[in-house]
């Protein structure tokens, strides 16, 4: 089971560069916890490449240049109800479980985790 939540964003101001956004997502994996730090634009990249090849939830809409937190928030919900829907698929591609630093896939071998549910076939978890 695995299990992903965003319960904060975090405004980043560096010196040298424009302040930005990024989200904290936690994974719950196996057993284990760990939390990234993801900008919109990373989380955007992994829904394009998802999308080529699966069905994928719709992904939230980002203001240009809202920096309120009331949009955040909601962008913040957003996202989290959008991972949320992925990992509650029967098929896992490899690429999100890498984007979530979620191992299972490679030390498997398979490009996509087929979890067991009644459309899974137990013997063949790749869909490649």
């Amino acid at each position: 089971m695995i299990d992903v939540s965003i319960p904060q964003f975090k405004q980043i101001e560096s010196g040298d560069e424009k302040a930005y956004t990024v989200f904290v997502i936690e994974v719950c994996a196996a057993g284990r916890r760990h939390t990234l730090e993801k900008r919109y634009s990373e989380l955007h990249t992994l829904h394009r490449e998802l999308k080529k090849t699966y069905l994928t939830p719709e992904f939230p809409p980002k203001r240009v240049r809202n920096w309120n937190p009331k949009v955040l928030e909601q962008r913040r919900r957003g996202l989290e109800t959008y991972l949320q829907g992925l990992i509650h698929q029967d098929i896992l591609p490899k690429i999100l479980l890498d984007f979530l630093e979620i191992n299972m896939a490679t030390q498997l071998g398979y490009e996509s985790v087929c979890f067991l549910s009644s459309s899974c076939d137990k013997r063949h978890p790749s869909i490649t």
